[in-house]
């Protein structure tokens, strides 16, 4: 596009996003085709969220429904929250009572939890969400300015800060988002507002209780009383006429709508709630002994907020000002001054590290005399923590170094897979030395995997392992839903993890993130004649300098060092099994069984367990055959031997294996599928446990078998015209093509693979 094309779609953007000022009446016409331009703070905060939809995520080994809002969808993905599904659904139905006034609306919403566990991105989501939804039309926002310097009498015009009012400067926006339905006599306001309610018949109805600001109502007072001296009868059109009154829409954003309390923020309690009189401007205006609303900031977080949101993020270190909250959810008031009030309508939400709640909890003791009691009281706690999946911690560390913000969307047990093959493939990282140029260094496959699986494992409770299961199987089932045991899945619903304290602890991923930053700027004494090894980060890299950094971490207690170094060892131990199994495969891939062979077994087997006959390529009925069957199962399955059969005939063993195990998966799939016409070969093939570990799965034992002179010994540096010379050469070149390792990476993890495996190999 040429630069002029640029200009044109901003001003495109800019026009679908702003609306000629309107009167009053176009705007009770306008609210009338959108209700929701007029609802109240909470209820348009949860249109907001809800107007985006929803998607189905697998979290935790469950399906669960998940609001898109807050995967950051406006900002393609930069601030999404990963995880903590349930907990934002909690909040989502908090705020659907809060808005609907089922009893909860003078709650104050409390986001609690670890840092780096997704709290700041809350508040980026609810900033960039309502933000993008008040530039829609269904989610336009409106308020009102005004202009009296057009009154007949007028001593001292209207003004805010202290600039002189003179032709289009004379128009003054409320300061605090005032709700153009509050210029309306409350009795007229209330019945206007029930029309409104009944026409459109929502669940939710729009509830507005908001008087005009201090600020606004200086103007209307102004102009009533001036129309009033004049004897004008129709004195409420006299000063909403257009000429002194004008309905806008705006923007949302901090400022504006959304009101944030950072914890460098500063100032007296008032100063931080509303804002502050200004000294300068009292003595300007003409007020008559009197304070003057016109001469106050309205930069406080609850100005800012009044009309949508208030959020106080690092909220211990403003303890001080939630007593002050306290009544404001269901008074809807705060003070400026002793004789002037201003109504508000926020939905106030504040965000902390657990370090609140000690402050809170400090006079607990004192039961009934505890001065906190009535704020704990309307404080609704929602806890975030660290991510318990697998692919979920994966995810965020790839966003982490890369930058990219693609949400990693799994909506179906069946797209599991997918995601397993994108948290165990390589990442490619562009760096620059300061003396030297720009070059890629690869964290080699299953290197994210590992530290994504060891960040996971430090955060789960290891008192609640069933029998049977270490902290890396755990990992497993919360990822995936099951744990496959050999032939065996067990789903996650046969497990008893009801008493875990998960994600309440652990490595956060800032360290993670840092762990491999470093990395990533260090050199290895790694060699190589023709490769590149020295710029590839290995899996136990990452893992060893993780355990190392433990001691210098700060945030780190001695019990927690000692316990998290411990569970590196299960997980080492897991990423071995997966770099050997890719060894093996990329060894054994000429060697595996196609389809069509297994799918000829399972039509013999189960004919044979039936007593029913196949019938051939000639249409022929034939019996079952024998030797095909024995080949199979000791060639393949690996499961059986010679000694297992008498001829072609299968000992009670190799019966029962049949019968129980090839025929039991093959008939739960027909009862799955309710076809009457079953036949064994219109099985999916991956959906038996049994036969798909069959489809592609060797052990050292087949590799032995099929490669006699192979010498793990001389791997590193094969003797030129071996076996091993040979095999190496296509093993480095199928890791490449199956599971996209480099050749540099090919090289170190098959050559690592191999010295452990060689004490195993005679």
């Amino acid at each position: 596009m040429t630069a002029d094309d640029y200009i044109h779609r901003a001003d495109e953007t800019l026009r679908e996003t702003y609306e000629p000022p309107m009167d009053i009446s176009a705007y009770v016409e306008t609210i009338f085709e959108n209700p929701t331009s007029a609802a109240h703070a909470s209820k348009y905060l949860l249109a907001a969220i809800e107007a985006v939809g929803t998607r189905t995520v697998i979290e935790e080994g469950e399906k669960k429904e998940r609001y898109r809002f807050f995967d950051d969808p406006h900002n393609d993905g930069q601030h999404a929250i990963l995880g903590n599904t349930d907990v934002l659904n909690d909040f989502v139905t908090d705020l659907r009572s809060i808005a609907a006034r089922r009893g909860k609306e003078e709650k104050i919403l409390w986001i609690d939890g670890p840092t780096a566990t997704g709290k700041s991105e809350l508040k980026r989501c609810l900033v960039n969400g309502l933000r993008e939804f008040s530039k829609t039309e269904e989610g336009r926002r409106y308020t009102v300015e005004w202009n009296i310097a057009a009154t007949p009498d007028v001593s001292s015009g209207m003004t805010y800060g202290d600039r002189p009012p003179s032709d289009e400067d004379d128009w003054y926006p409320s300061p605090v988002q005032s709700h153009p339905l509050s210029v309306f006599p409350e009795p007229v306001r209330n019945e206007l507002l029930a029309e409104l309610n009944e026409t459109h018949d929502d669940h939710i109805p729009i509830h507005l209780e908001t008087r005009l600001d201090p600020f606004s109502y200086e103007a209307y007072a102004h102009l009533e009383e001036q129309y009033r001296r004049q004897r004008v009868n129709d004195l409420f059109s006299a000063v909403t006429d257009t000429k002194h009154l004008r309905v806008k829409n705006f923007v949302v954003d901090v400022g504006r709508g959304i009101g944030v309390l950072h914890s460098e923020d500063d100032g007296s309690p008032k100063e931080r709630l509303v804002g502050s009189w200004m000294a300068g401007m009292l003595q300007q205006l003409d007020s008559r002994g009197r304070k003057n609303p016109q001469a106050f900031s309205y930069d406080g977080v609850l100005s800012q907020g009044n009309g949508l949101l208030t959020i106080v993020e690092d909220a211990a270190q403003h303890a001080d000002l939630l007593q002050k909250l306290l009544n404001i959810p269901d008074e809807k008031t705060v003070k400026l001054d002793k004789g002037i009030g201003m109504d508000i309508d926020t939905q106030i939400i504040i965000i902390s590290n657990p370090d609140l709640e000690a402050q809170l909890n400090r006079h607990a003791e004192a039961e009934g005399s505890d001065p906190l009691k009535a704020l704990k009281r309307r404080l609704d706690k929602h806890e975030f923590s660290y991510l318990t999946n697998l692919s979920l911690e994966a995810e965020l560390v790839h966003r982490e170094l890369t930058n990219e913000t693609a949400i990693w969307d799994v909506s179906s047990y069946d797209e599991i897979d997918e995601i397993d093959e994108k948290i165990r493939e390589p990442l490619v990282i562009p760096v620059r030395h300061a003396d030297t140029d720009i070059h890629d260094r690869e964290l080699a496959p299953h290197t994210v995997e590992a530290a994504a699986l060891y960040a996971v494992v430090t955060r789960l409770d290891a008192d609640s392992l069933p029998s049977g299961l270490d902290i890396v199987d755990k990992a497993l089932i919360y990822d995936r839903g099951y744990l496959q045991d050999g032939d065996e899945r067990l789903d996650k619903d046969e497990f008893d993890f009801a008493e875990a304290t998960d994600g309440a602890h652990g490595i956060p991923i800032t360290f993670t993130r840092d762990i491999i930053a470093d990395l990533l700027y260090e050199t290895t004494d790694r060699h190589h004649q023709t490769l590149n090894v020295e710029d590839v980060i290995m899996p136990r890299d990452v893992l060893n300098e993780m355990v190392s950094g433990l001691d210098e971490a700060p945030m780190f207690s001695t019990s927690e060092r000692t316990e998290y170094e411990a569970r590196v060892v299960p997980v080492k131990q897991y990423v071995f099994s997966q770099q050997e199994a890719d060894v093996i495969d990329a060894i054994m891939r000429e060697k595996q069984v196609d389809e069509e062979t297994v799918e000829t077994y399972l039509e013999h087997v189960y004919a044979w367990v039936e007593d029913e006959t196949i019938e051939n390529d000639r249409g022929e009925s034939i019996q079952p055959d024998a030797l095909k069957m024995k080949v199979f199962e000791i060639e393949h399955l690996g499961r059986f031997d010679e000694a297992d059969y008498d001829g072609t005939d299968p000992n009670e063993e190799v019966v029962s294996f049949r019968s129980d195990r090839v025929i039991t998966a093959l008939n739960r799939h027909a009862w799955q599928s309710r076809d009457e016409n079953f036949r064994a070969s219109d099985v999916d093939l991956h959906e038996l446990p049994i036969i798909e570990s069959v489809l592609g799965s060797y052990d050292w034992n087949d590799v032995k078998r099929t490669y006699e002179d192979l010498s793990p010994t001389q791997w590193a540096d094969p003797p030129s015209g071996t076996e091993t010379e040979s095999v190496k050469a296509r093993t480095i070149e199928n890791m490449q093509e199956l599971f996209g390792y480099s050749a540099a990476s090919a090289e170190l993890t098959s050559r690592y693979v191999m010295e452990q495996i060689n004490h195993r190999w005679n």
